[in-house]
């Protein structure tokens, strides 16, 4: 396991191209793209509370995370090891919740993850893009990360009985 005072959520460049004294000697987690989840079966505007009721609210939102983890360290061999830890840990850690780690955030369910798979070209265009030279790193997509502000706009009645008319005679 990690220590968590070697990990660190940063950027890999300052605005002003330098890179971040706080990034030496640290494996480096950085949000490198937000992607919106379009597919309508996650969504549900009308969840069912305990007394049977209906809560109008807006549906949840879900998104997937890109997050780059990078091994910044003086020793290239650090460097390696601590990349290897850290695709070890995700491999055999392939989803995180409360019931695996006691301080994860309650606003979330679960986060399951999987290694993105991009070609060297597309982490050249990655670096570039970012105004860095290549370190040791790896790109990690985070699934169905479930945004939701509970705002109840209103209670809508279950319906309990219902009675048919068709064919009844006066």
């Amino acid at each position: 396991m990690l220590d968590e005072n070697v990990v660190l959520l940063n950027t890999i460049i300052n605005p002003n191209g330098s890179i971040p004294q706080k990034n030496s000697n640290k494996l480096i987690l950085s949000l490198i793209n937000l992607d919106k989840e379009t597919l309508r079966p996650f969504y549900n505007r009308n969840p069912q509370l305990n007394n049977g009721q209906y809560a109008d609210v807006n549906p949840s939102e879900k998104y997937n995370l890109d997050i780059l983890v990078t091994s910044n360290f003086d020793d290239y061999e650090e460097t390696l090891k601590f990349l290897n830890a850290t695709i070890l840990f995700f491999q055999v850690n392939n989803c995180i919740d409360s019931s695996t780690y006691s301080n994860f955030p309650s606003e979330l369910v679960k986060l399951e993850y999987e290694i993105e798979k991009i070609s060297y070209r597309e982490m050249h265009n990655l670096w570039s893009a970012m105004g860095a030279k290549y370190q040791p790193s790896v790109i990690y997509k985070l699934r169905l990360v479930t945004i939701q502000g509970n705002e109840v706009e209103g209670f809508t009645s279950s319906i309990n009985q219902t009675e048919t008319t068709i064919g009844t005679e006066q």
